[in-house]
């Protein structure tokens, strides 16, 4: 994943896991609901393993797992049976662990005595914490901590240390159920007798203990998710009125539905809210189990895929960005001024200093994304008065880009301290960037879709100009846009092979490696259109499309690997801007056909796209195959669903210019759909489209704004139709 702010890939959960997130918070067990120690799973909460053991006993034995029931992001209900004592036949004590996660943890657990006897049990509950910081567990290089202390206290266990301020205190609920606490082994014993035929509620809520303060779960005992009013962090309210605010999909496709669906609701449950700022929009996280904070890269181009959804989220992640951005030169952070961070930590590794966060700057895609996201939520109706508020940073961005980033007339990047990432792409592991024969680059590198995305942003600010009156800032930025996309075209074209290089590297040789990259510059608009056949027909090579999506290196390349992170993978983030670009430039056909392998690929994983699945092909493998360690829910992939129905309806606004241009392309048998309560110029509109129609019915238009129902014209500056060919 591109945002890791050490080394290292992520490991593996093992066998088959259950994930739950709320903002920050989350958890990762084994279908059973059990926390079992010495693997990847735990209770998270600010970037720290709170609990890494969490393991329900009922009379010493294991609970046999029968269901797990993924209500919502957040919540989830284990259902299992008491294993059978020796010589008593089949058990008929059922377990029922209903468990919600944020700002800490809840569960019920409810004992079901299901036979015409009372039944008397002894449930247990096997506690323990390494208080590890939440990188240590992603790379599997966990440092306990020496000083971690387990008491006894009245119907709770307290874990602290002393030495990274953090711990967790774990209480049972209620006083009618007797308890006893035992420190070592950590332990909460519940001796029980369950009437006939009736249930029995035992109540445990974990409470994260952070710089030595405590805090509530935002469910509790006392508060259940039903009837929580705890404030603006209730996460049961946030969802639900996350739903009721976004648009409503009604289609004669229902696996479709489903898909979008789940988007919406993964979406809504990575949203991160600031507690000072109540009425700010929320950004959004990258992932989980391991990025459940801000990235700038990942929280940028997620915001910009589900603008169809909610351009609030990409408001509150530029304001958040504005805030963290770079004002100092520091080597070790690799911040320096006018730089958008690349991700914010909480983790005990990070906050030694005694600071609340720790942000580290080491992208050299965020700052110029910072812009192009700018100037597409302005096109869907951002104000101007927002837009001028925001310029200032926007401005600072481009001044970064220029005054530490250009060398040569291109944007390169190169790590600051041996603690930062080699590779500072999307594409950010070790081995990311390579050449044809499998040789690794070495960085200074300047990438291909980097120089898109800061033609992009050069052309997004001189529309600002444009729209402001200033002339001259206009000019400069026309010229600038125009200026770098000819040395691009010039320079990172391989005229044999037909495609664009993947980079320059430190010694200005072309990186002739057949990668994903491209995709991203058609989506940037700086590829040349005299060029553009050719990198179409690149992508969708048997090489590059696997039938599900678009490799992230083709397969007759020396690093090809189908079952690795960067080089042969499908990303479906990546394989969606290669969609939106291959229809910007008019390749119907072939945007078509990504689009539809992506959601078949997410039907095949139950309706939620993963972080990246492996590339094997499809002729090879019916079902994709997913990558041991892809975080699911995760962002962008979430997002993808979104944009994929965005690129397929082919709708590009523009409110400045009074403008929507849409003309559906929707594939054979895709089916009839409406999308009613769409946000857009600060209004709502619906949109009906019948399949095999390129004319949609747009009801709900703001009286200033013209429906165009044709695809946008490659001539009209914008990231999605930008000038092109000189």
């Amino acid at each position: 994943m591109d945002g890791r702010m050490f080394e290292g890939q992520p490991r593996a959960l093992g066998g088959a896991s259950t994930t739950l997130v709320a903002g920050g918070s989350f958890c990762v067990s084994t279908r059973s609901g059990d926390i079992i120690p010495g693997g990847a799973h735990g209770i998270f909460y600010a970037d720290t393993r709170l609990l890494s053991r969490w393991e329900l006993r009922i009379d010493d034995a294991p609970v046999e797992e029968l269901q797990v029931l993924a209500a919502e992001p957040y919540h989830a209900t284990f259902i299992g049976r008491a294993t059978p004592r020796p010589g008593q036949g089949e058990s008929t004590l059922l377990v029922i662990r209903d468990r919600y996660v944020g700002g800490g943890l809840c569960e019920d657990i409810v004992l079901r005595n299901m036979s015409d006897e009372p039944a008397g049990c002894v449930a247990s509950l096997l506690l323990s914490s390494d208080v590890c910081d939440l990188f240590e567990v992603k790379t599997n290089r966990v440092h306990y901590a020496a000083d971690v202390e387990t008491t006894a206290e009245k119907r709770a266990l307290r874990v602290f240390s002393a030495s990274r301020g953090r711990g967790v205190r774990v209480v049972a609920g209620g006083e009618d159920t007797p308890v006893i606490v035992v420190s070592s082994p950590g332990q909460l014993i519940f001796r029980v007798v369950v009437p006939a035929r009736e249930d029995l509620r035992l109540v445990v809520q974990v409470n994260p203990i952070i710089e030595g303060v405590e805090t509530e779960p935002w469910f509790s005992a006392e508060c259940p998710a039903e009837h929580d009013e705890a404030g603006y962090c209730s996460a049961a309210r946030l969802l639900s009125e996350w739903e009721v605010q976004s648009p409503v999909l009604r289609t004669s496709n229902a696996v479709l539905a489903d898909i979008i669906d789940r988007s919406r609701a993964d979406l809504g449950s990575l949203r991160l809210f600031e507690p000072d700022r109540p009425e700010e929009p929320p950004s959004i996280a990258a992932g989980a189990p391991w990025f459940m904070t801000l990235f700038g890269r990942d929280s940028l181009l997620t915001s910009w895929l589900a603008l169809a959804l909610d351009p609030n989220l990409a408001l509150g992640t530029l304001w958040r960005l504005a805030r963290l951005q770079g004002v100092k030169v520091d080597p070790l952070t690799e911040e320096e001024p006018g730089k958008i961070m690349h991700e914010l930590r909480y983790g005990v590794r990070t906050t030694a200093s005694g600071s609340a966060a720790t942000a580290y700057y080491g992208s050299v895609d965020a700052s110029p994304l910072f812009v192009v996201l700018l100037g597409e939520l302005r096109r869907w109706g951002l104000n101007r008065k927002a837009v001028e508020a925001l310029m200032p940073y926007a401005d600072a961005a481009l001044d970064w880009i220029e005054r530490y980033g250009m060398r040569d007339g291109f944007l390169w990047y190169r790590r600051k301290t041996d603690q930062g990432l080699l590779n500072q792409g999307w594409k950010d592991s070790f081995d990311g960037i390579n050449f044809a024969d499998g040789a690794l680059a070495r960085p200074p590198i300047a990438l291909a879709e980097v120089q898109g995305y800061v033609y992009a942003a050069y052309v997004d600010r001189q529309s600002f100009a444009q729209e402001a009156g200033d002339t001259e800032t206009e000019r400069r930025y026309a010229a600038k846009a125009a200026a770098l996309r000819e040395a691009f075209n010039e320079r990172f074209w391989l005229p044999d092979q037909g495609y664009y290089a993947m980079g320059l590297d430190r010694d200005g040789r072309l990186i002739d490696g057949l990668g994903s990259n491209m995709g991203h510059c058609l989506w940037s608009g700086i590829v040349d259109q005299d060029k553009a056949g050719s990198v179409a027909e690149h992508l969708m090579s048997p090489r590059m499309f696997t039938g599900f999506g678009v490799r992230t290196l083709a397969s007759d390349m020396g690093a090809y690997n189908p079952v690795s992170y960067h080089n042969g993978s499908v990303w479906p983030h990546d394989s969606a801007l290669a969609a939106a670009g291959l229809m910007r430039y008019g390749f119907v056909e072939e945007a078509q056909r990504v689009a539809t392998g992506l959601l078949d690929a997410a039907r095949a994983f139950g309706g939620r796209l993963p972080e990246l699945f492996c590339g094997f092909d499809r002729a090879e493998f019916p079902v994709p195959v997913l990558y041991p360690t892809s975080c699911s829910p995760q962002a962008w992939a979430s997002a993808t669903p979104i944009q994929l129905l965005r690129t397929l309806l082919r709708m590009d606004p523009s409110v400045p210019s009074g403008k929507l241009w849409m003309s559906p392309v929707l594939p054979q048998g895709f089916g009839w759909l409406q999308i009613s309560s769409c946000p857009f110029g600060g209004d709502w509109i619906t949109v009906e489209v019948e399949e095999g129609s390129e004319t949609p019915i747009v009801t709900g238009l703001p009286e200033t704004i013209s429906l165009v129902p044709e695809p946008r014209p490659l001539t009209t500056t914008s990231l999605h139709s930008a000038r092109r060919g000189g």
